[in-house]
């Protein structure tokens, strides 16, 4: 089938190049022209383990190809609007602008009869507003509107994308529906469920699934915090509670709080969505209100460690991003680590592997490095911060013998208490 995606962005571009490599034709269209070059010299805007090779290959292939022209959309069997939809700044609804813009320009240069899909996330009732303004703007067409929200984890798109735990698409026109699924039959051998539901029920299960899965996150660096307090173990709290298949073990590891492109912006625009309403949901209030509070209270649990006081401490972090596997910097817990320790008057080092390019625009302050080790060289205290495969092998004696001090904080608790204390590191840990 002939596909145009509207967005190359990190779901229009994991999507396109996914559906490229089904057998379909795809177009990826995006205003930002030195985007689109880059693309065409197979440069990633984004960082996503195996995304280059896949879209090389389908490239060469001549199934996936770029362009700034939305007249592209006027073949496709399907059109995605795949566009960002970033917290409204001030009251932390949706920003829906881009979606309306690009549903207005889709009405202008689609086939007579065309399937709109929103791709992007959107609170309960976009799908309804962009058929009006479709219609409106191209009366004469007939237009279907469909709902297929991504559940996509960043680090692990690609797999989550072709063995999916579920594709739902909400529609309300069976012609509609029929197209999505000829667009996604190559996945049935996979058995993969498609959930049809309508339209409305599609774009709220997305936000019901991240904030189910936000307030999973919360819960547990609460239990950790009371563990800390009565002498528990946090880590067998969550075995013991994840063994019960009610329950599911996935989301349920300590650490500094939840970021990212999806759960900070999702959790507010559904807190909205439902005040809106006049059908307030507190657990999702209480779930933001104390995620935000957790991620500067971890600055202040690195600070407690080294005596209380940083003033002209060296503190080197390890990991920015706010998950590995990404080079996403949204919200990260680390943004909020470092102003709580630039306030009390600390010097801060890091490394990522792939943020720090990100990460300088947004902390000038910060010293970058090369590696862990150049990091760590004459630091008085060393925190894990983002669980990057590559600092769970670290050469710690190496580490330790660099330091000016023997601190080391572990904010995702990928190191055994016992280990690090023979090696001589003073070691703090979350929840343990």
């Amino acid at each position: 089938m002939k596909i145009a995606m509207i967005g190359t962005g990190y779901v229009g571009l994991v999507s396109g190049a996914c559906f490229s490599d089904f057998g379909h034709d795809v177009i990826c269209v995006d205003k930002d022209a030195s985007k689109i070059s880059a693309l065409e010299d197979n440069i990633m805007p984004i960082y996503e383990p195996g995304l280059d090779a896949l879209v090389a290959r389908n490239v060469d292939a001549g199934r996936l190809s770029f362009t700034t022209s939305i007249e592209a959309v006027k073949n496709a069997d399907a059109i995605f609007i795949a566009v960002g939809t970033p917290s409204r700044r001030g009251d932390g609804h949706a920003d829906l602008s881009y979606v309306y813009a690009a549903a207005a320009e889709i009405a202008d240069h689609c086939a007579s009869h065309a399937v709109i899909v929103t791709k992007s996330t959107v609170p309960v009732g976009t799908g309804d507003e962009v058929e009006h303004i479709m219609r409106e703007q191209a009366p004469e067409k007939n237009i279907s509107v469909v709902s297929n929200p991504e559940f996509l984890r960043e680090g692990a798109a690609i797999d989550d994308f072709k063995r999916p735990d579920r594709i739902v698409i909400g529609s309300e026109d069976e012609d509609a529906s029929q197209v999505m699924r000829e667009i996604y039959r190559p996945l049935f051998l996979n058995e993969s469920p498609l959930l049809f539901t309508g339209r409305r029920t599609a774009e709220l299960i997305k936000y019901a699934a991240n904030a189910f899965l936000a307030t999973k996150i919360t819960f547990i660096n609460e239990m950790a915090d009371l563990c800390e307090k009565v002498g528990a173990n946090v880590q067998d709290v969550s075995r013991g509670m994840g063994s019960d298949n009610r329950i599911g073990s996935k989301f349920l590891n300590a650490g500094p709080g939840y970021g990212g492109s999806c759960f900070p912006k999702d959790t507010l625009a559904l807190m909205k969505t439902a005040q809106d309403y006049d059908s307030p949901m507190r657990i999702v209030e209480s779930v933001v209100q104390v995620n935000d509070s957790r991620k500067r209270a971890m600055g202040r649990k690195i600070i407690e460690a080294i005596g209380g006081d940083a003033r002209g401490k060296k503190i080197a972090l390890l990991g920015l991003t706010f998950k590995p596997n990404t080079d996403d910097m949204r919200d990260a817990p680390s943004i909020a680590i470092v102003g709580a320790l630039e306030d009390a008057g600390a010097h801060i080092c890091a490394y990522d592997p792939e943020g720090m390019q990100v990460a300088a625009d947004m902390m000038p302050q910060v010293e970058m490095k090369q590696d862990a080790y150049e990091a760590a060289q004459g630091a008085d205290a060393l925190a894990i911060v983002t669980e990057w495969d590559i600092f769970r092998a670290l050469d710690l004696e190496r580490i330790l013998s660099s330091m000016n001090g023997n601190i080391l904080v572990d904010l995702r608790n990928i190191y055994n208490a016992s280990d690090m204390t023979d090696i001589g590191f003073s070691y703090t840990s979350v929840g343990r």
